[in-house]
């Protein structure tokens, strides 16, 4: 394990500590001028991380959801301190932190940590995918019909869903790491999708042995599309999300 993969582990362990007591004991919810929730939690978590990182690794830059980018170099962390903002404010256990550590464009390691349902994933750029200590793998389905799918798109779900033998809405990092383990075949995210959403979640997927990228193919995490999948049924979803649009 490399320091930069221990440090944001420690980091993802700082943010479960403050998530989960917020989670618990609830907190206010305001509306941001693009009309996501946000609360006084996922401020904190970042105020938090970002503390660290000055301290830690002073010469990379960051870029958060909440305070944005700070800092220039080619090294640079990406935060989304929470993941799920809207399930958190509603006690929905399905959230978590997501830390992404970018090298010269090139995503190298991701933490996607969710304490409320006891579940982390890390994944380090040549070193594998890992789920609470044991090595993850994308499954080996390759037939739309024998694959559970997730769809989230906002102009519906494609023709595909149909053909799916389990056509599912998970959402979020959620669906992503079920992509990485191997229990979905295949996610789609909507339209409007942020670095932060998808840096650590993309190294992770493709760690397993997976594919991502936005909806023109290509394995980028600002192109405002996601798309995970055990590679093997990577070209369909393409095809799908070309056709819906």
């Amino acid at each position: 394990m490399s320091p930069d993969l221990a440090l944001a582990l420690r980091l993802a362990d700082a943010a479960d500590a403050l998530s989960l007591a917020a989670f618990r004991s609830g907190v206010p919810v305001e509306v941001k001028p693009d009309l996501t929730p946000v609360t006084e939690a996922d401020r904190a978590i970042e105020a938090e991380l970002r503390r660290t990182l000055a301290l830690e690794r002073p010469e990379d830059a960051v870029l958060g959801e909440e305070q944005g980018a700070d800092g220039t170099g080619t090294r640079r962390w990406i935060l989304d301190p929470i993941d799920g903002t809207k399930n958190f404010t509603r006690r929905i256990p399905v959230w978590g932190t997501l830390i992404a550590l970018e090298e010269s464009g090139t995503v190298r390691l991701g933490v996607v940590s969710a304490p409320a349902l006891g579940r982390r994933w890390w994944a380090e750029r040549g070193a594998g995918a890992f789920s609470d200590g044991g090595r993850i793998h994308v499954s080996s389905v390759e037939r739309v019909e024998d694959a559970v799918l997730s769809f989230a798109l906002e102009n519906g779900v494609p023709d595909l869903a149909r053909r799916a033998w389990h056509p599912r809405g998970f959402g979020d990092f959620w669906a992503h790491m079920l992509v990485a383990e191997g229990t979905v075949e295949g996610a789609i995210d909507v339209v409007g999708v942020d670095e932060w959403d998808v840096a650590a979640v993309s190294v992770i997927v493709e760690e397993a042995g997976g594919r991502f990228s936005d909806f023109a193919g290509e394995s980028r995490i600002d192109g405002g599309t996601a798309i995970s999948s055990n590679g093997l049924l990577h070209d369909a979803l393409l095809e799908a999300v070309t056709t819906t649009r």
